[in-house]
């Protein structure tokens, strides 16, 4: 086997165990949570083709007998198979609109609990923010999540509803043929011969030979349709990544090259379009060719029974009609081949989604991968961390074997140069960050809260922006206004309840703004703040900063930053110092005395040669080029 034939194979085994993680999941819905609707609307749907079927049977007995008193000339039987085809006809009707109405049902409740299943696995522990930093298949989860989980959700359905109608359709129009055909006798070369059930012969014959065709033709339209889905994808995100950094883009005038990005990403789509077109233009040739046939052909071989007198022009009609609908039925996979190809794309992608979650769940179990333990802190502790190691996801050491211990209260400053890890540190200090060894203890039932660089700002009124994530109920109008106006967004007070774009109107600084509000009114026991003042200048820094102080005098800050002037409102710095091996702790100094006066330099050197440092003892690795600063 040469090395194609073996990426080959390895690549239908790997769809093949995609597609079966798929319904490991999706069928979860019959087996529990909405299990009871779940059954109902499933036997409900095959009670109601059950009956579908039988309508469809009876139109055809009526085929044949308004054919029949057609050519007997019996006015009388014509109007009443008239009349009898509006009771036909409406049951017909009203059996199709209840199949679409259980079947649409079964999909919105099925997208319903796979998107509450996969949504609830991706956002338990900060999976949603570990998929960013872990290898793997699940770029744009949230297309996954919205596009193609629906597909994967709506298709099955329709294919389950769809086969078991054609199944049921074929054996009971089969038999219509058999029992309507008969046997044909002619000779050959001077010998008699005789076809029992022929038209029913010919049928499979047909089908068969239209399915191949089909299967054998358009054998390549999966893989053009799965890499057309991902070509969509990556342009969707492209275009999606662009409104979220508009303002940046259009800041440094960036049009241009968002343009060759962009029309390079179409580009690709339009490549992947085309292929797809030829592999549909081929199906279609058969699907055409077949739709064209396949009533003639029964009429055809019906002829020479009619012109001998052994059937009459009801049964040829009867005939052809159930060779029709039993075509139907066998064509009923060369019909849905394109979007079964649809669908195996999209369960694929829902499944790779749910692999990287799968190991994400695992690594917060397995011990081998190297977690980060988080526990109890002791009396008087609001925060230590026991020997943290802190490592990428493989094992490389981004901080090596940290030792702090903070006191309730105590405001402490983290420093170092960019890439050692600071921020990295703290991401692990409020959880978001899992991999490396050692145990943070927190004081307990201490509540937590982080003020990244970038303040998220969530859709809908300001209100909701300055409480998040509170909910628009537990904050009355006065306290947000008040903490708009203490940090500096007083005009924007009047405004709380507006509507807009608000993570699109409101500056770096006034996002930060808004997050030293939601400090203010959430008042946590723990603070950690990663560079929350980036964007403010030094007075504002200084200004927010005094506010905290004041207004929180005993919520514990735990602080990343660069700016010396943000040592005036902490009352000790740790300085983090790139190693071999991972970056270190290297000083711990007092910035403050006991009454909050600021320290001396000469003081603080003296008072950390006094300070007894543990030894450290650091395992010899290499960081590799993927540190967090």
């Amino acid at each position: 086997m040469n090395e194609k034939q073996k990426q080959l194979g390895l690549e239908k085994a790997k769809r093949k165990y995609l597609l079966r993680r798929f319904w490991i999941t999706a069928k979860g819905f019959w087996a529990r949570g909405s299990r009871s609707h779940a059954w109902f609307w499933t036997f409900g749907l095959v009670v109601i083709v059950i009956l579908q079927v039988l309508v469809q049977y009876r139109i055809n007995v009526w085929n044949r007998s308004i054919f029949d008193a057609l050519e007997q000339k019996q006015a009388r039987e014509v109007l009443y198979q008239s009349l009898l085809f509006i009771p036909l006809a409406l049951s017909s009707i009203a059996l199709a609109v209840i199949i679409v109405r259980a079947r649409m049902t079964t999909q919105r409740r099925w997208r319903r609990w796979l998107t509450h299943h996969i949504v609830d696995r991706w956002l338990t522990n900060g999976r949603y923010f570990h998929l960013n930093l872990v290898k793997g298949d699940h770029d744009n989860p949230e297309h996954r999540i919205a596009e193609d989980l629906r597909v994967a959700s709506e298709a099955p359905v329709d294919f389950a509803v769809g086969l078991f109608s054609a199944l049921l359709t074929a054996m009971t129009f089969i038999g219509v043929l058999w029992f309507v055909g008969g046997t044909i006798t002619f000779d050959l070369a001077g010998s008699s011969i005789s076809i029992p059930g022929y038209l029913v012969i010919a049928a499979i014959v047909y089908a068969v030979l239209a399915s191949g065709a089909m299967r054998f033709i358009g054998r390549n339209y999966v893989a053009a349709s799965e890499t057309k889905s991902q070509a969509e994808a990556e342009l969707r995100y492209a275009l999606t990544r662009l409104r979220e950094n508009g303002e940046s883009i259009a800041l440094i005038a960036g049009e241009d090259e968002e343009k060759v990005g962009l029309y390079e990403a179409l580009k690709n789509v339009l490549e992947r379009w085309r292929k797809l077109s030829t592999q549909f233009m081929r199906t279609t040739i058969v699907a055409q060719t077949s739709f064209l046939i396949a009533p003639v052909f029964p009429v055809i071989l019906t002829a020479p029974k009619f012109l001998a007198g052994t059937l009459t022009l009801g049964q040829v009609m009867q005939a052809a009609s159930a060779f029709v609908t039993v075509q139907t039925a066998f064509n009923w996979l060369v019909d849905n081949y394109p979007r079964f190809a649809d669908w195996s794309a999209s369960a694929r992608r829902v499944a790779s989604l749910l692999v990287s979650l799968d190991s994400l769940e695992k690594a917060e179990t397995e011990d081998s991968w190297g977690r980060i333990s988080r526990g109890d802190a002791p009396e008087g502790t609001a925060l230590q961390l026991r020997d943290i190691s802190v490592t990428l996801d493989d094992g490389t050491v981004v901080v090596s074997e940290a030792d702090v211990k903070i006191s309730p209260g105590e405001r402490v400053l983290f420093v170092g140069e960019s890439g050692s890890g600071k921020s990295t540190l703290v991401r692990a200090i409020a959880g978001l960050w899992p991999w490396g060894h050692g145990e943070i203890q927190l004081q307990p039932n201490a509540s937590l809260f982080l003020m990244p660089q970038k303040p998220y700002i969530p859709i809908g009124p300001l209100r909701r922006a300055a409480i998040y994530p509170k909910g628009s109920d537990e904050v009355s109008d006065e306290v947000v206004k008040k903490a708009l106006a203490d940090v500096g967004l007083g005009e924007l007070a009047p405004r709380i309840d507006e509507e807009g774009a608000w993570d699109q109107t409101l500056s770096g600084g006034e996002r930060q703004r808004i997050a030293f509000a939601r400090l203010l009114i959430h008042r946590p026991d723990i603070c950690v703040m990663d560079e929350s003042t980036s964007a403010l200048d030094k007075d504002s820094q200084g200004e927010l900063m005094t506010l905290v102080q004041k207004q929180l005098p005993n919520t514990t800050i735990v602080s990343v930053g660069h700016r010396p002037e943000l040592e005036e409102f902490h009352d000790r710095k740790l300085i983090l110092e790139y190693r071999k091996g991972g970056a270190r702790i290297v000083s711990d100094e007092i910035l403050t005395d006991l009454q909050g006066q600021q320290v001396s330099l000469l003081q603080r050197i003296l008072r950390r040669r006094r300070r007894e440092m543990p030894p450290v003892s650091v395992p010899e690795r290499h960081p590799g080029d993927r540190l967090s600063r």
